[in-house]
């Protein structure tokens, strides 16, 4: 079976309150970007990866692979608008057929082993998203003044990888764009297909406001320690 995975880097970091696109702030030492390629080379199924990023950031992109001699193989795909667009430039990049994990680049610190476990699930059942359940109470807005709570037992937060057999994500990805595709398997599920879900991991964080950098560095540092 052959495998891939399509990382998506659109970000524009304007919840940084930084410049510089949130996949391409330095988190110990290095851009972001470079710790999510790290985690799906060092995969054992060896995925072949796909790096989707605005057209304007492809010449910065390789200008920060030479000074920090990445080598690690990867295509670089233009990205699109929306999330969306940019995940089906990602999937007709790839021409044949086998299992596909779509990544937010800015998820630095997913572990090899969970990237191999949503591939083996995605390959024996269709395709496999990852989740972890709240700590915190949940609540749903009613309006812009009430709100009711929810049983946080029942709700779950939605990771990535999403991973899914090519031709159900292709097949998927032909539907035209609606506001209500936060991800991809919302575009499947919309498409007909059944999800099937693992559990997540704690540390498995999106890079997001500049808070998350610091407690991505803090899981880094536990990680080196426990080597």
């Amino acid at each position: 079976m052959k495998y891939y995975a399509i990382l998506v880097a659109g970000g524009s970091g304007s919840r940084m309150q930084n410049a510089i696109a949130k996949q391409f702030l330095l988190l110990d030492g290095k851009p972001v970007l470079m710790h999510t390629l790290e985690a799906f080379h060092q995969c054992p199924l060896n995925p072949e990866i796909l790096l989707v990023l605005n057209i304007h950031q492809h010449e910065y992109w390789e200008e920060l692979c030479d000074t920090y001699s990445c080598s690690i193989p990867h295509q670089v795909v233009k990205g699109g608008v929306q999330r969306f667009h940019s995940v089906k430039n990602g999937l007709k990049a790839i021409k044949g057929k086998g299992i596909v994990a779509v990544h937010d680049a800015v998820r630095p610190l997913i572990s090899a082993g969970l990237i191999s476990k949503s591939f083996q699930v995605a390959e024996e059942k269709g395709n496999c998203i990852v989740g972890i359940t709240p700590t915190d109470s949940i609540r749903r807005m009613i309006g812009s003044q009430k709100s009711e709570s929810l049983n946080r037992n029942e709700v779950v937060l939605i990771q990535t990888p999403q991973t899914f057999n090519l031709d159900v994500l292709k097949k998927s990805y032909e539907k035209p764009f609606r506001n209500e595709f936060t991800d991809d398997a919302s575009v499947a599920e919309y498409s007909g297909f059944e999800i099937n879900m693992i559990e997540g991991e704690r540390e498995n964080i999106k890079i997001t406001y500049p808070e998350d950098l610091e407690i991505a560095s803090i899981f880094l540092n536990k990680r080196k320690k426990a080597l």
